[in-house]
């Protein structure tokens, strides 16, 4: 089994199409949807995590790729800017999976692990300086 994080783009076309059931059940795939967003012009926006069979997976693209339906593999729709970063540590006390860390409590330098990023967005509402940023 392998799960892969995706951010997937729905254009207005593509928005009332029932995809993602369809990924779940021709493909056999466990979806965790970490935020999904329609804008006024409704274009879609989705960011999740796909578990299932490498085989699946692949097959499960093949599939998207037959729609207007942009995928960016391995990525998260938050994203950080370290070299914006001032290192006051602000927003480790709000980030409960500590994607947002100390990586050498000597030098207090925060680091981002997007891979522990679940997207609950505390970063965003609580850093002061605006480093964290949301795709959509």
């Amino acid at each position: 089994m392998k799960t892969q994080k995706i951010y997937l783009y729905f254009p207005k076309s593509e928005t009332d199409k029932p995809i993602i059931c369809h990924l779940i059940r021709n493909y056999d795939l466990t979806i965790n949807i970490f935020r999904a967003k329609v804008t006024p012009e409704e274009e879609g926006h989705l960011s999740l995590e796909v578990t299932g069979t490498e085989e699946n997976i692949a097959k499960a693209f093949q599939y998207l790729e037959g729609f207007d339906v942009i995928i960016h593999t391995g990525a998260k729709a938050v994203h950080w800017e370290g070299q914006r970063c001032t290192h006051c540590g602000n927003c480790l006390s709000h980030c409960p999976t500590a994607a947002l860390h100390f990586a050498d409590p000597n030098t207090r330098e925060v680091q981002f692990d997007e891979e522990k990023c679940i997207e609950c967005l505390s970063c965003i509402t609580n850093c002061p300086f605006g480093v964290c940023s949301s795709a959509f």
